[in-house]
């Protein structure tokens, strides 16, 4: 029996980490992502803008035509894809950055969600989705209102989903998970920023200097056990610093 595992934004990053350690641990690994990495051959790569919703839907219809109910035990999705967004308060912000992100961040795991949802309705097996949300989903940070915003969008879509799946035979169970400071581009950013567009411009350099950023890998293997022994129970959001 097959375990699979599809990856949004798994050419690089944490998600690229985790499509590492979940095929280390003998998934089968699908990565959706704007860029297709050469020597990835380990992972099934398919190539997707994220803010095109519509793109989003055929890829999953074309990837669930290669899959096999009756030979799979267990599929997950882990809606990891995500973007800081134009770094700046609100007023000075362009319209199409903001929709933008609001669309990576926030429409496509609702979409991405509810294809995968539709699709293994009648799946006979274990079913989970995770979402890579962040602290910043309860702690608000000047001119991360996109960023902020999304991730708080994130987690209610988890709470609800668990609601509506839990009612569900054979439901879908899905978490949120924080995965603390990790050393990915999204944190390059944030400290490369102007101090006169992010006042917290510092605590992120500080982060980088002092040696207190996760590495990717690390954020996968804790990310992996935490699936392994079962604590990702419907409905959670789990912050991997606390664990």
């Amino acid at each position: 029996m097959e375990k699979i595992v599809i990856i949004t934004g798994g050419s690089k990053g944490l998600g690229l980490g985790l499509a590492k350690e979940y095929h280390k641990n003998g998934y089968r690994v699908i990565s959706i992502a704007r860029t297709k990495l050469k020597k990835l051959y380990t992972t099934e790569q398919y190539q997707c803008d994220l803010s095109n919703t519509e793109a989003i839907e055929g890829i999953f219809t074309e990837i669930f035509s290669h899959l096999d109910e009756n030979s799979t035990s267990k599929i997950t999705l882990i809606n990891n894809a995500g973007d800081l967004g134009t770094i700046n308060t609100l007023g000075k912000l362009n319209s199409k950055d903001i929709a933008y992100t609001i669309h990576v961040n926030l429409i496509a795991p609702l979409t991405t969600s509810n294809s995968f949802i539709k699709l293994t309705k009648d799946w006979n097996c274990k079913k989970q989705i995770i979402n890579i949300s962040s602290g910043a989903a309860v702690n608000p940070y000047e001119s991360w209102s996109l960023y902020c915003s999304s991730k708080a969008g994130l987690d209610m879509m988890t709470k609800v989903i668990s609601k509506e799946q839990k009612e569900v035979v054979h439901g879908v169970n899905i978490v949120s998970i924080y995965p603390g400071v990790v050393d990915t581009d999204m944190q390059a950013a944030a400290r490369n920023a102007p101090k006169e567009n992010f006042k917290s411009v510092q605590r992120f350099i500080d982060f980088f200097e002092h040696g207190d950023l996760f590495t990717p890998k690390q954020v996968a293997q804790k990310i992996y056990k935490l699936d392994h022994t079962g604590e990702l129970k419907n409905g959670r959001i789990l912050d991997v610093r606390k664990i």
